[in-house]
């Protein structure tokens, strides 16, 4: 069978030097920068329908490996990955293409390092696109706290929760994440079948129907992969495109990947000076309308004349779910060069 058109055939693999060793990125075209930012569990390949698109209307498309990802640095202390850090590596970056500022565009992850971005260093990043998880400044209780009530207040399908007699109530998956080796353990041994599951778990055309266990959330003693559904893959994604994600985790292992939700305390601790900042660059949100993240955070969207007071566009696409740039890669694309084409250059 032949193989499909490779969309970054002209596109060049680099390495720039970061805080913790070596940045991989893949960019393609020239103009004005713009650094794109993956989410979990991807790489920069997840932008690959974007860069020649935002190359061919003239535009300097950088997609990273985030640090612990692919080709990039792995350090080995979990703290390494806190978002103060990986702000360092995208400012890095920036610098390592001889360039002084950019437009960041962020995806899942993605877009808190690039809301963070944007808010710490407004001297290098002089706009912000997020797509899927929308802004929320930094405040409230500590994260571990809500974690752990997101499980407290969940039971499993058969019922049960906080103080109930039945079931033990589910864990939430960012809670689930946070044990050193205990995802990993899950993930590893089969890590091509796990990503697939997951991908097609949180994709519109292939997750799991309303009424089915929630694939966000773990069965006390249980695994996540139990509840994601098998032997399918979103329309999206090919079985190369597959192969060449789990080739590179199969590589790296995941604890890079995982060690971001590790951090997420540490942030709110680092973060304390700039507690319920608003952003005030031009700023572009997009997510699915059947995207967790996107109706979880619908408060979030709703404060944004408040908390994004530049922004310029925000679009919740219909029928689409959490990967967003590659389930409507020219649906995205439209939306991200128009937007880039109004910005003052």
């Amino acid at each position: 069978m032949p193989q499909p058109a490779d969309p970054t055939r002209q596109a060049t693999h680099r390495l720039v030097p970061g805080p913790a060793g070596r940045i991989h990125l893949v960019e393609q075209g020239t103009g004005p920068l713009v650094l794109l930012v993956h989410g979990f569990p991807e790489s920069w390949y997840s932008w690959r329908r974007q860069l020649p698109a935002l190359a061919a209307a003239g535009y300097r498309a950088a997609a990273v490996d985030v640090r612990g990802y692919g080709r990039s640095s792995r350090p080995a202390e979990v703290s390494a990955y806190r978002m103060r850090e990986l702000v360092a590596d995208a400012a890095a970056t920036v610098q390592g293409l001889g360039e002084e500022t950019a437009v960041i565009v962020g995806h899942d992850w993605g877009a808190g390092i690039a809301a963070n971005s944007a808010l710490l260093r407004p001297d290098v990043f002089r706009a912000v696109g997020m797509l899927s998880v929308p802004y929320t400044p930094r405040g409230g209780p500590r994260p571990s706290e809500v974690f752990a009530q997101m499980a407290g207040d969940t039971g499993d399908a058969d019922g049960g929760g906080a103080g109930a007699a039945g079931p033990a109530p589910d864990e939430f998956y960012v809670g689930y994440f946070q044990e050193p080796g205990r995802a990993e353990a899950e993930i590893e041994p089969d890590v091509r079948g796990w990503l697939a599951g997951f991908y097609a778990a949180l994709s519109a055309d292939t997750m799991p129907d309303s009424g089915a266990a929630d694939p966000h959330f773990v069965r006390r003693g249980g695994t996540l992969r139990e509840r994601f559904p098998a032997g399918v893959l979103p329309a999206w994604l090919g079985e190369d495109e597959l192969d060449v994600y789990a080739g590179e985790f199969e590589r790296t292992g995941m604890s890079g990947a995982l060690n971001r939700y590790r951090n997420m305390d540490r942030d709110w601790e680092d973060l304390a000076d700039v507690d319920g900042a608003p952003i005030p660059q031009p700023s572009l949100f997009a997510g699915g309308s059947r995207d967790a993240s996107t109706m979880w955070l619908a408060d979030a969207i709703a404060a944004f004349p408040a908390t994004l007071p530049g922004l310029v566009s925000s679009h919740v696409l219909e029928g689409c779910g959490h990967w967003i740039q590659q389930e409507r890669p020219e649906e995205l694309n439209r939306l991200l060069v128009r937007w880039l084409d109004a910005l003052p250059r």
